[in-house]
């Protein structure tokens, strides 16, 4: 099977499902929102530029102001890859961005999601 090309893949077009996934879950766009922040650097209104401009995600993790040093100890299995071990720099932090996500939807207290 044909892996995904996430660096073309739209940020602003996955970002309402994330949305959408936590809160079904409970969880609220703040949060999501909160988590993102603490993986890219983006407030709210670089996160809204992006949404507005439709960057891909190559785009998206390229213009990150400051990607935490700590994304690295997100670490398990997301659609059937293993985090940590894909070796695609977009494709990793995109995985990244999805187990956090994940996480998120699942009730993990934020503080645990943030690592540290």
């Amino acid at each position: 099977m044909a892996r995904m090309n996430f660096r073309t893949m739209k940020f602003a077009k996955v970002y309402p499902l994330y949305v959408q996934k936590v809160e079904r879950k409970g969880r609220t766009k703040d949060e999501l929102d909160d988590v993102i922040n603490w993986l890219t650097g983006f407030d709210a209104a670089g996160l809204q530029d992006q949404l507005a401009r439709e960057t891909d995600f190559e785009a998206f993790f390229a213009e990150a102001p400051r990607l935490n040093p700590n994304r690295n100890q997100i670490t398990g299995s997301i659609c059937g890859y293993h985090v940590e071990d894909i070796e695609d720099p977009v494709e990793q932090k995109v995985r990244q961005l999805d187990k956090i996500v994940d996480e998120l939807a699942k009730g993990k207290a934020l503080e645990k999601i943030k690592r540290g």
